[in-house]
C-alpha cells in the first residue's frame, strides 16, 4: 500500500512539473509573438542592403582580375600565332563585361 502512495506522489509531482513547463512555454511564446513583425522585416532589409556595397566592389574586383588574366592569355596566343585568338578574346572579355554588368544591374535592381 505504501508503494502505491509513493508512485502516486511521484506521478503527481511529474504532472505538476509538466503543467508548469507548459504554462511557462505558452506565456513565453505569447510574449515573443506580440507585434506584427515589421521591426524584424526592417532589420533584415537593413542588413541585406548593407551587404550590397561590399559585394558590388568585390564583383568589380573579380571582373578586373578576369580582364587582366584574359588580356595576358590573349596576348600570349596572339604572339604565338594561334588561329583562335579572336574566340579566346571574346570569351575572356565577354566574361569580364558580364561580371561588371551583373554587379551594376543587381545594385540598380535591389537598391
Amino acid at each position: 500500500m505504501a508503494n502505491h502512495l509513493i508512485i502516486r506522489s511521484r506521478l503527481r509531482a511529474r504532472l505538476t512539473a509538466l503543467c508548469t513547463a507548459a504554462v511557462m512555454l505558452a506565456s513565453t511564446t505569447a510574449s515573443l509573438a506580440q507585434g506584427n513583425g515589421a521591426a524584424g522585416i526592417q532589420e533584415a532589409t537593413a542588413q541585406v542592403t548593407s551587404y550590397f556595397d561590399p559585394a558590388t566592389t568585390l564583383i568589380y574586383a573579380i571582373g578586373a582580375v578576369v580582364g587582366l588574366v584574359g588580356a595576358v592569355k590573349v596576348f600570349s596566343k596572339w604572339n604565338s600565332g594561334d588561329q583562335d585568338t579572336q574566340k579566346t578574346a571574346m570569351s575572356w572579355f565577354g566574361s569580364c563585361i558580364f561580371l561588371v554588368v551583373v554587379a551594376t544591374v543587381l545594385r540598380a535592381f535591389f537598391l
